[in-house]
């Protein structure tokens, strides 16, 4: 039954990785000088799902040294107003507009009691992912979908930068036996990408006019099982959690020059 689960995630992130990819190509750079703006919020309605943690079973004076027993999945944040973080909104159907910009912070990705910062990445399309530990142990950086890189990285501080060519849906996982570490990277083609920040806000500038369909995605926040998996260390089999598959929003928003647009989104567990 496990196996079944996983190869059914997995089965997922192809066709979502594929899919991204090809309703995604050919976009152009064009001037932007009379673009508008869309802005608005992710919010959670109705009641909140118990929160996803997993045992601590490695390293717990590194991966949980205010002495916890657990961490948090990280699955799901929703902030005191209701609005959902790490929530990628981007416009779908866009094949021209400003260069491609993206947020510094997204493009890099740390690896700091035993959890992967910042959790959602966005990476230009051919532009490179650099990746480092902070923790004084073995961690890697397993990835499946639009990128296949299982990266060692047993020394603190070391960077190590990898390209990204494809777009589409990238999953990230830890094979060191620290096995609830995990993370989601977009690898985008156009610039129209946000994460929604602690409030559930997005915003997107230079917009050129027109009509869009304008997506927001989360990650998912159930928990489908476990796994067996290899602590490539211990050469010991451990458990890792499954998760079940992301969600996505969709709606039509009209730019018009030099003018905002506000596009809100409501997700639970309906």
């Amino acid at each position: 039954m496990r196996s079944m689960i996983a190869g059914s995630f997995f089965l997922s992130l192809f066709f979502a990785t594929a899919t991204f990819a090809a309703a995604q190509s050919d976009y152009r750079v064009i001037p932007v000088t009379d673009g508008g703006t869309i802005s608005g919020t992710i919010k959670w309605s109705g009641p909140m799902p118990h929160e996803l943690d997993f045992p601590v079973t490695k390293d717990p004076q590194i991966c949980e040294p205010d002495g916890k027993k657990t961490v948090s999945l990280e699955r799901l944040i929703v902030g005191p107003e209701g609005g959902v973080a790490n929530t990628v909104v981007y416009l779908k159907n866009i094949a021209a507009g400003k260069a491609l910009e993206l947020p510094d912070q997204r493009r890099h990705l740390d690896q700091h009691h035993c959890r992967y910062i910042p959790h959602i990445l966005l990476v230009p399309q051919n532009a490179a992912l650099e990746m480092k530990s902070s923790d004084a142990t073995l961690h890697t950086i397993h990835m499946d979908g639009a990128a296949t890189y299982n990266l060692p990285f047993p020394f603190t501080n070391q960077t190590v930068s990898r390209a990204m060519p494809t777009a589409g849906l990238v999953n990230l996982r830890c094979n060191g036996g620290h096995v609830w570490m995990n993370a989601e990277m977009m690898v985008v083609p156009h610039p129209y990408y946000a994460v929604t920040d602690e409030s559930g806000r997005f915003q997107f500038t230079g917009v050129p006019p027109g009509t869009y369909q304008i997506v927001a995605w989360h990650e998912g926040w159930g928990l489908a099982g476990k796994e067996q998996a290899y602590d490539v260390l211990t050469e010991h089999t451990v458990q890792r959690p499954i998760f079940t598959e992301p969600k996505t929003w969709e709606k039509s928003v009209t730019v018009n020059s030099n003018q905002p647009s506000t596009v809100n989104f409501v997700m639970g567990n309906k």
